[in-house]
């Protein structure tokens, strides 16, 4: 078990981040369990984006407003700052391997994988668990990542088991032994 505390005049204090070590902080956040995206967008050559995420959240249902949050390193994010729309694709258990793909550099990542043309031309993944489909309403700078809301236009969502990240490593969900049937 690991432990850190935030000294307020520790060595940190000069730059307003604490003094953690960064794995530690890492291994701590990805004790919480989350689901996986796809986002995927459109340039305005016509070019399909796409990114694996775990970082997305509900925010508003009036109106209906979602969030995800993309590292500035990423290298697709000048077409997501240009971009007016994007759609979330939550994965099913069973799609790792378009996780997989999504988050490694490739010339086509589309390549072979089933979608449709949405809202806007944005590529949208088929057999999905959930999509949801969002015109961007706002950014927020946020240290090392950028915050961006979408107001969602469209979704859609079949009944199925999701894909789920913990840990480092992707994961199968259970029924808890309380909701047996």
């Amino acid at each position: 078990m690991s432990t850190a505390i935030i000294d307020p005049a520790g060595a940190g204090a000069e730059t307003g981040s604490p003094d953690f070590d960064p794995r530690e902080l890492r291994n701590a956040l990805g004790q919480f369990a989350t689901g996986v995206t796809v986002i995927t967008t459109v340039a305005p050559g016509g070019e399909r984006i796409g990114v694996t995420a775990n970082s997305f959240t509900s925010v508003s249902m009036d109106p209906p407003l979602v969030l995800w949050c993309p590292g500035r390193h990423l290298r697709s994010l000048p077409h997501f700052e240009r971009a007016t729309h994007f759609a979330i694709n939550v994965l099913a258990s069973d799609q790792h391997e378009l996780s997989r793909r999504f988050a490694t550099p490739d010339d086509d990542k589309f390549a072979g994988v089933p979608l449709r043309t949405g809202i806007a031309g944005i590529p949208v993944l088929e057999g999905t668990l959930a999509t949801f489909e969002c015109r961007t309403v706002a950014r927020h700078e946020a240290g090392d990542h950028v915050i961006y809301v979408g107001q969602v236009e469209r979704f859609r969502h079949e009944p199925a088991s999701p894909l789920v990240f913990h840990g480092g490593r992707y994961r199968d969900t259970a029924q808890h032994s309380s909701e047996a049937r």
